[in-house]
């Protein structure tokens, strides 16, 4: 039988007490202040009496709460630090010291509700995952199709999937072809085409039109319904973290105990042992350990990460394992541009422009793509007329009196024997880059191609060189992607391993295994990542787009779309810890030396918590420090530095059209080096004279003296300027060669090879420079 629903219970239990303990505490906090201000007043009005009776009752109201937490802790297995207030407070109505009794109240409450305040965990209920979830599926009977609910769906019934409906329950395509969003169970943003009899699983999304499907599962047993559970029983299975308090509780607690009854057993006298308990007292530990978690969080949150509780803090600062997902987090999780390739006499930038014209009312992710490439680059587009969509096949128009369709080619058209050679080298290309292409077709003449691809974030691997920095010492790459292009990026990153294919049961497992080592951390960002990031120690969610049930599921989320935050909240959390153990520590060897004064003798109970009262504020005043910026982590920019990093990092988009001339003439002069050839080599050294190297002259002029200070130094930036010189270098290079082929009529053939090698080199070092600024410099800018 399953433990789940009593494993469910006891959360939900655990829950509901929390949320009682959180409306508890501040009022606890408001009842011991006022106690003691308003025994303060009646003290100083001569009403010694009434202050020793509003003392007292501020302190009895403590004790209660305070003995329930101190039995809650007991039947977990472990005694904690408040075991010793609830000795001490006990101890102060028992040898009539209420002054004392009342400050060590007050420093209770207010560590409680400080903790209270670091420790609002999710319910992990998941929420987004139900509300995606279908209540119902349209059941086909002959003609009539009539919705029924989905328990009602049996193995064998023939449904209908409507656009942008949810497939109900997994089954096999009856129609045609269906085109299907599965990013919610894969993580993958591509559109994927499923023909007849291919299997189809609950949860992916009908992208294009209505088709069929023959139910080969019930509800219960469909990959989505599966998922629910994954999700609910790895959130059970979490266990809850130890407050670091608790932690050196272990052996201060016993300590204290020896020495009060030492000294009671010696002296022979209740009160010095109670004074003993009361400079004993842990408020390093009530107050300083959670205002330095509590700093942390506000630092964090400051940056765009939202920490869900201070344990989630400090575990992060103690994790060895990072386990992240692919798309969305290592990559930007929507496809973009890669390169346009044209048909001899095309240029790219025409491409580009009459592929997105006729994209412009298409809802497919790759249209999109396309569509704001076009009007990045600047490019006009105009209104096509009489548009088309075939699912799963590309659309149609008329674009200036032209017949244009992007998408794939219609059957039998070009085929293979017939393909012209551009055409070829652009399915290599896409067969190695691991890209989708879009061809684009006018008036039935293959013209060009756009080829798209879901691009590595640029500031991934400076997020993992300061994550490994940090102490991270394993970095796995977990997802539900095909095993070539997972082993592609994890090259690129130098990950120590990929896990591809993997189904979210496939995900959670690994997750157990990892954390079965080491403090595991797993970062993702769709539903199909929830059960792994919520099986984790800590689930990092990135839900800067709306991924709610993965953010519901996460102890931490990134709510700006950036990846390298990972990297600032783990160096939050390790600073905050340290700072938290620094206080705790040095609050208790003051607390030691106080304790061996009072059972001497030397310290009166009331005198003893007014020491304790200043060896909270120094400890407190420490670990305040976690509020402050660690400039070593990120290095602050000045707000003139800031704002170039921004303008040139747009320029970087606005001259991708350049790097893909560069390319696209180095390819033409492979082709037929003839007039058209030279033509586009001429065009690409305007582009190269008239916008690259005025910016690269202003990145080296302008940028690069700005962010020296923040980096170290001008050598900082010496290999970029290498980079400059070689650019600025072949570009003048490119240059002879057209003033040679000015001057004989046309490129010569010695020429050739020379020109071809000038190209292709540019084009390589742009894209490595870019590469390299975009991650060691842009990434600097919040």
């Amino acid at each position: 039988m399953s433990h789940t629903p009593v494993r469910l219970r006891r959360t939900t239990a655990a829950i509901t007490a929390a949320i009682a303990s959180a409306r508890l505490e501040p009022v606890l906090l408001a009842v011991t202040a006022a106690a003691l201000a308003g025994g303060g007043v009646a003290w100083l009005l001569g009403a010694h009496g009434a202050a020793d009776l509003v003392w007292a009752l501020g302190t009895v109201a403590a004790v209660v709460p305070a003995v329930a937490w101190v039995l809650a802790a007991l039947r977990r297995g472990h005694a904690g630090v408040d075991l010793i207030a609830v000795l001490a407070l006990g101890g102060t109505l028992a040898v009539g010291e209420y002054l004392a009794g009342s400050l060590i109240a007050l420093m209770l409450a207010t560590g409680r509700t400080l903790e209270a305040a670091a420790r609002r965990r999710a319910s992990h209920d998941l929420r987004a995952l139900l509300e995606h979830a279908p209540r119902v599926a349209r059941r086909r009977t002959g003609d009539e199709v009539a919705a029924v609910p989905l328990a009602e769906v049996a193995v064998g019934d023939l449904l209908v999937v409507g656009p942008g409906e949810v497939v109900p329950v997994d089954g096999r395509v009856e129609s045609a072809a269906a085109v299907l969003d599965e990013s919610v169970l894969t993580g993958e943003s591509l559109q994927v085409e499923r023909p007849r009899g291919e299997p189809v699983r609950s949860g992916a999304v009908n992208a294009g039109g209505a088709f069929e499907v023959r139910a080969t599962a019930t509800e219960r047993d469909s990959t989505y319904a599966g998922i629910v559970r994954l999700a609910r029983q790895a959130g059970a299975e979490s266990a809850p973290v130890v407050r670091l308090a608790d932690r050196y509780a272990a052996w201060f607690l016993p300590l204290t105990l020896a020495v009060a009854g030492l000294a009671w057993l010696l002296s022979g006298s209740a009160v010095r042992a109670v004074a003993v308990l009361v400079v004993a007292t842990p408020c390093p530990l009530l107050l300083a350990a959670p205002v330095a978690v509590v700093s942390g969080l506000s630092r964090a949150s400051r940056l765009g990460v939202v920490i869900r509780d201070g344990g989630a803090l400090e575990t992060l600062g103690r994790a060895r394992t990072l386990l992240l997902d692919k798309t969305g987090t290592l990559t930007g999780g929507r496809p973009r541009v890669l390169d346009v390739a044209a048909a001899p006499g095309t240029g790219p930038a025409d491409v580009l422009r009459l592929a997105a014209s006729v994209d412009q009312f298409s809802p497919h992710v790759l249209a999109r793509a396309i569509v704001e490439t076009a009007r990045e680059r600047g490019l006009a587009l105009p209104v096509p007329a009489d548009v088309t969509e075939e699912p799963g096949r590309g659309a149609t128009g008329r674009v200036d009196g032209h017949l244009v369709s992007v998408g794939r080619p219609a059957p039998g058209h070009a085929p293979d024997g017939e393909r012209p050679a551009w055409a070829e080298a652009v399915d290599n290309r896409a067969l190695l880059d691991g890209a989708a292409v879009a061809w684009l077709t006018v008036d039935g003449r293959l013209t060009g191609a756009v080829l798209l691809r879901d691009p590595l974030r640029y500031d991934a691997p400076r997020t993992l060189r300061h994550l490994r920095t940090a102490g991270i010492e394993r970095v796995l790459m977990l997802t539900g992607d095909r095993a070539a292009p997972a082993h592609e990026v994890a090259a690129v990153l130098g990950l120590d391993g990929v896990l591809a294919e993997l189904t979210p049961a496939g995900k959670v497992a690994a997750v157990r295994d990892e954390r079965a080592r080491a403090v595991t951390v797993m970062v993702g960002d769709g539903v199909n990542d929830a059960p792994a990031l919520a099986a984790a120690d800590v689930g990092v969610a990135m839900g800067a787009r709306g991924a709610t049930a993965s953010s519901e599921a996460a102890d931490i989320v990134l709510t700006t779309d950036r990846v390298d935050r990972l990297a600032d909240a783990v160096s939050i959390a390790q600073r905050a810890r340290r700072i938290a153990v620094q206080s705790a520590l040095g609050g208790m060897v003051m607390s030691l030396a106080a304790m061996a004064a009072a059972a001497v003798g030397l310290l009166p109970p009331a005198v003893g918590a007014l020491l304790q009262e200043g060896i909270d504020v120094a400890v407190i005043l420490n670990a305040l420090r976690a509020l402050r910026v660690d400039r070593a982590a990120r290095p602050a920019l000045t707000p003139a530095a800031e704002a170039l990093v921004h303008r040139f990092a747009a320029e970087h988009d606005d001259l991708r059209d350049v790097l893909d001339s560069v390319r696209a003439a180095a390819d033409r002069l492979s082709g037929d080096p003839g007039p058209d050839a030279l033509a586009a080599v001429e065009e690409t050294h305007r582009l190269l004279t008239e916008r690259l190297l005025p910016h690269e002259y202003a990145e080296e002029h302008e940028l690069y003296p700005a962010l020296a200070p923040t980096l170290g130094g001008p050598e900082a930036t010496a290999t970029m300027s290498r980079a400059h010189t070689e650019i600025e270098r072949l570009s003048r290079r490119v240059a002879t060669h057209l003033e040679l082929a000015r001057a004989s009529g046309g490129l010569a053939p010695g020429q050739l090879d020379d020109l071809r090698s000038c190209l292709y080199g540019l084009n390589t070092v742009l894209r490595l420079h870019f590469t390299q600024e975009e991650e060691n410099y842009f990434t600097l800018a919040p």
